[in-house]
């Protein structure tokens, strides 16, 4: 009788672990990721009154490797690399800090697509400090 339950058990136990498992987290929105409020920029990428718009600089961290540099740059031409620096994101040792700009053309796609990337994790104002 034990070996009859164990082989029942040895049939049936991959399906209830395969049920119980952990489900896949859902893709994150690349909008989450984004820590400026897009909806204040207006179509040059600009916030403020009428007689004191200004540019958002935003911050962000990429592995220090030229293949990460060279995407992000594909993506942001308005991107400068500041390696070794950690900027308010925090970059990490073996991460560069990256600094880009709204006031460029097509700057919310430029910061949904930087934001869709998997090794970005956060996309912060930059306030220079």
């Amino acid at each position: 009788m034990f070996s009859e339950f164990r082989r029942r058990l040895v049939l049936i136990l991959p399906a209830i672990l395969a049920g119980c498992s952990d489900p896949q987290p859902a893709p994150r929105d690349p909008r989450a990721k984004i820590g400026i409020d897009l909806d204040t920029l207006d179509a040059d990428g600009l916030r403020g009154p009428p007689d004191g718009k200004v540019a958002v600089d935003y911050e962000f961290a990429i592995p220090d490797t030229p293949a990460a540099r060279e995407a992000v740059r594909r993506i942001d031409p308005s991107v400068e690399f500041m390696p070794g620096s950690r900027g308010r994101i925090g970059a990490q040792p073996g991460e560069c800090l990256c600094v880009g700009s709204t006031h460029q053309p097509r700057h919310r796609e430029i910061l949904l697509t930087l934001a869709r990337r998997p090794e970005i994790a956060r996309i912060i104002e930059c306030h220079h400090e």
